[in-house]
């Protein structure tokens, strides 16, 4: 019996010895690996997100209503009448940037139009803003009074912006004799802000106010002017630079 555990002992030394030299293997093998996981910040593993301050800037830039994001508006036209009494329906494009003016509540500026490059201008008809006018809007039919400025609320979520613009007239593609008149459009555009992204707009109808005036009184020595909205389009916007 002394004989057989004798000559089991080396056996066991040998499986022992291989055993070890595995895991020894095996670690050496992990180790660049977890030491280089190991140096990335934690919420660099839990999604894409900026690292620090510090370094914001590799990360995706949040949209604004500022010269920072440039916007893509892209007008279809329907049923518009030209100055030949032709029906248009068509798309037209501008690039425009938001610009506030400081001091307001609720947030308004105007747009500040980019001249379009020449690939744009091939892919799509374009249009000349002579003047707008933008403002962050609580909904327009259903005000809450600026409950928030009573502390009600932590800051205004302003739902929509309410758009207007004047465009210049506007020459068809392919027929420099015909144009659309002059139009000043109305537009409520949908507005929300995410803490990651930033602004996002989405768009919405295209109106116009027609003005209809009826006498006050018997004899017309007064009327009354009254506005109603027709549509005559629809406004599409997305982000097409930010920096």
């Amino acid at each position: 019996q002394r004989s057989t555990f004798e000559n089991t002992i080396p056996r066991i030394h040998h499986r022992l010895t291989k055993v070890m030299l595995s895991i020894l293997i095996f670690f050496s093998v992990l180790a660049p690996f977890a030491a280089s996981f190991s140096t990335l910040p934690l919420h660099q593993t839990t999604g894409r997100q900026c690292p620090r301050p510090s370094v914001a800037s590799l990360c995706a830039q949040k949209t604004t209503l500022t010269e920072e994001t440039t916007w893509d508006l892209r007008f279809l036209l329907q049923s518009v009448p030209t100055e030949k009494g032709k029906k248009v329906d068509e798309f037209f494009s501008a690039k425009v940037q938001f610009i506030e003016e400081v001091g307001y509540e609720p947030p308004q500026g105007a747009l500040k139009q980019i001249r379009q490059s020449t690939e744009d201008q091939d892919s799509e008809p374009s249009f000349k803003i002579l003047s707008s006018r933008w403002q962050l809007s609580e909904d327009p039919n259903d005000r809450k009074d600026g409950l928030w400025v009573w502390g009600l609320f932590a800051e205004p979520l302003y739902p929509f912006m309410l758009l207007q613009l004047e465009t210049d007239r506007i020459p068809l593609p392919g027929d420099e004799t015909d144009a659309i008149k002059p139009l000043k459009l109305f537009a409520q555009i949908n507005h929300k802000r995410e803490k990651e992204s930033g602004v996002i707009l989405s768009g919405g109808a295209l109106n116009i106010k027609e003005a209809e005036t009826f006498k006050a009184d018997p004899f017309g020595a007064a009327s009354v002017t009254l506005y109603d909205e027709v549509t005559v389009g629809n406004l599409q916007i997305q982000v097409t630079s930010t920096t």
